[in-house]
């Protein structure tokens, strides 16, 4: 499956917290990042069914409006949607109306409550339910932290039977708060302090990204360099070892696609006195 798409030249760029940014180069004639992922749907035998479901999301929500997230856990490829509506309550794009949108692809019974002030909502998507369809058990929520003294959100995962509490997330300013970062990170019961080095998750290579976000998770933490550059991300993907189909597209695209800054991340804690990486992704709009 060839699956291209060219923006035009007024087209705004969104970063994974569908916050508008400035585009790094002019956009006319070039690719958009749903190229990306339409090129990890066919490396993963996912095919037309997973494009079908996500075209019927962007006529229900707007282009532009969902942001989607690759991520590999070993040699395991998913995929996670990211639904934002900062009118929270107000909210248009709500959790019913994607369950009604997604119906035909993806049955879910979950009954969320409206009246949470959530901003923001996601839900994870295997290979074996975009092929075969199936019922999703769980989506997760995100409502603001509000006493935070930088901007932060809490994620709770929502299935029929319960919510729970999963996971706090930190944004920081990677120029002028790297102390604080630094601070957050080492705050971990996940990390032996005697044999940690705070670049071996604070990289070098990533480190002039705009934004870096800080995350504790239920068994893990998790770190997130917000809008790098596309040789940035070529790098990233190469070091966590993605699928070849994906890092040829983008090297064969480079410059095609140079006109986005790109959000990525990886999950990870101690083990045995050595650092681990769990989990690792990459994140695009459409």
């Amino acid at each position: 499956m060839s699956f291209l798409e060219y923006a035009s030249a007024s087209e705004a760029q969104f970063d994974f917290c569908l916050w508008e940014y400035p585009a790094a180069r002019p956009c006319a004639g070039k690719l958009r990042s749903i190229s990306l992922l339409a090129e990890s749907f066919a490396g993963e035998q996912a095919g037309q069914r997973a494009m079908d479901m996500m075209l019927a999301i962007r006529r229900g929500f707007g282009a532009s409006r969902t942001v989607w997230g690759i991520k590999q856990s070993g040699t395991e490829i998913s995929w996670e949607l990211y639904f934002y509506d900062y009118a929270r309550t107000e909210r248009e794009r709500s959790i019913p109306r994607l369950i009604d949108i997604i119906r035909p692809w993806v049955s879910c019974d979950i009954q969320a409550s409206e009246h949470s002030p959530y901003f923001m909502f996601s839900i994870d998507l295997s290979r074996e339910l975009l092929v075969e369809g199936g019922d999703l058990k769980e989506l997760q929520m995100y409502i603001g932290n509000i006493g935070s003294l930088v901007s932060s959100g809490i994620c709770y995962g929502v299935t029929r039977e319960q919510t729970r509490l999963k996971n706090f997330y930190f944004f920081f300013d990677a120029r002028k708060e790297i102390g604080e970062i630094e601070g957050k990170i080492c705050s971990s019961a996940y990390l032996d302090a005697e044999n940690f080095s705070s670049d071996s998750v604070l990289w070098p290579e990533l480190r002039d990204c705009e934004v870096i976000v800080v995350a504790n998770k239920t068994d893990r933490d998790g770190v997130y360099f917000s809008r790098i550059k596309v040789g940035q991300l070529l790098w990233f993907m190469k070091r966590m070892e993605y699928p070849e189909n994906q890092v040829r597209f983008l090297e064969d695209n480079m410059d095609r696609l140079d006109h986005m800054l790109y959000d990525v991340g990886f999950d990870y804690r101690m083990e045995d006195g050595r650092l681990k990486i769990i989990k690792s992704s990459y994140y695009g709009v459409f």
